[in-house]
């Protein structure tokens, strides 16, 4: 196909599995460390009726790509909407447009790998997942990926949901789920750390943490969502996503910043910081960590630089007739 191809959301599932995933987002990630261009979220919010848009963007130039992610939430009708651009970085043009939906949790599970490989003590198997949706699914089909994993326990506040988490992802990846009843059964013992809620108050306790666990955080995108308390922040090796972004949005480090027990130099690098250096990682086997992942156009952007690759290769996708502006102004 020579013009543009829209993926829909049976398209991407035939596409890729997560371990595809992780090597484009890891990938996309190095280039950032070289400076590829992107920016935090930009959130616009409504009242009546309640909802909000977001946007955000990236350029990949060593991939050849650039792009974003626009999605809706909230609003009359109660359900969220994604759609993501793929242009050209080198002419400019339009190469897809994806249905950002089926991809959004594996996109970011795989970010949330990413961060468990550069920070995580090589050895970690045991994880404690908080939460059970379908990020917490997409965090722990990064993880399996990434570390060889021996036992997981999650816990969520509602019974049903946790047993329902540990049965389909016991079958799915072979590693043994246990549902648990509070945080702190699943804290205890673990080595890693993923925290998937939209929690407004932390969800344990910085004593409860294991010495050397690694910590994934990805549902404190917004002031006002502390998953974490502030003293696991001030314990921990802080790395975010993005810097900016952080400083922008990350609920529980803005808290631990507030109550003036860290400042911005806290944050010892972005992840893709990490990824070209490792030294910037963890430091001791004993130390704390927390990869603070928000969500940015660099995984999206490489996520689906990987899937149009996959499509073209297959011939799968619909045309798109957009056309560019030399052809329909007048």
């Amino acid at each position: 196909m020579d013009g543009p191809v829209f993926l829909t959301a049976d398209d991407i599932a035939a596409l890729a599995e997560m371990p595809a995933y992780v090597e484009a987002v890891a990938s996309a990630y190095r280039e950032r460390a070289a400076a590829a261009p992107t920016e935090p979220r930009t959130r616009l919010d409504a009242h009546d009726p309640p909802g909000f848009l977001t946007t955000y963007a990236a350029i990949l130039p060593e991939r050849g790509v650039m792009g974003g992610y626009m999605y809706s939430a909230g609003f009359a009708e109660h359900d969220t909407w994604f759609v993501c651009p793929l242009f050209d970085s080198d002419t400019g043009r339009l190469l897809a447009l994806l249905d950002g939906s089926y991809m959004n949790p594996y996109k970011t599970g795989a970010l949330g790998a990413v961060g468990i490989d550069a920070l995580a003590r090589p050895d970690a198997t045991e994880v404690a997942m908080i939460g059970s949706g379908a990020q917490a699914r997409g965090q722990l089909r990064g993880a399996a990926v990434v570390r060889a994993l021996d036992a997981v326990r999650v816990y969520s506040p509602t019974v049903a949901s946790r047993e329902a988490f540990a049965e389909t992802m016991q079958a799915e990846l072979g590693v043994p789920i246990e549902p648990v009843a509070s945080s702190a059964a699943a804290l205890e013992g673990a080595d890693i750390v993923i925290t998937a809620t939209t929690a407004s108050d932390p969800v344990f306790a910085a004593e409860e943490l294991s010495p050397g666990a690694h910590i994934t955080a990805m549902g404190q995108y917004t002031p006002g969502r502390t998953e974490l308390d502030i003293e696991t922040v001030r314990r921990a090796r802080y790395v975010p996503d993005l810097r900016a972004r952080a400083l922008q949005d990350a609920g529980s480090f803005l808290a631990a910043r507030d109550a003036g027990v860290v400042d911005d130099t806290h944050i010892v690098a972005e992840l893709g910081e990490v990824l070209a250096d490792p030294g910037l990682g963890r430091s001791d086997p004993a130390e704390l960590t927390i990869f603070d992942s928000g969500g940015t156009a660099v995984e999206t952007v490489g996520a689906a630089a990987m899937l149009y690759e996959r499509a073209i290769e297959q011939e799968i996708g619909q045309p798109l007739d957009i056309r560019p502006g030399s052809e329909t102004f007048s």
